[in-house]
């Protein structure tokens, strides 16, 4: 497996979405923290395809689902007043 391919950059190409680190770091600083009990690709802020790919990924437990969980934390992630980033 190429590592490269299943990177943080790549999975955001595949969700059709700027994919520099920098909007990579707003979007995530912009939905973050997600509620526990809400799974990843039921978020609103997805539309079909990219929460069908998520959901996809991550049930078949393919290449993906590593970087996947790594958004997935990161999504979730709060300030230690439990709020969201400072971004």
């Amino acid at each position: 497996m190429d590592e490269n391919l299943h990177s943080m950059t790549n999975l955001f190409k595949q969700l059709g979405l700027p994919s520099d680190p920098e909007a990579i770091e707003a979007f995530i600083g912009a939905h973050r923290p997600l509620p526990e009990d809400l799974k990843l690709h039921e978020a609103p802020f997805w539309n079909a395809s990219q929460a069908g790919l998520l959901h996809e990924e991550v049930l078949q437990d393919a290449d993906w689902a590593g970087v996947i969980d790594t958004l997935n934390c990161g999504l979730r992630q709060t300030n230690a007043d439990g709020t969201g980033p400072d971004v």
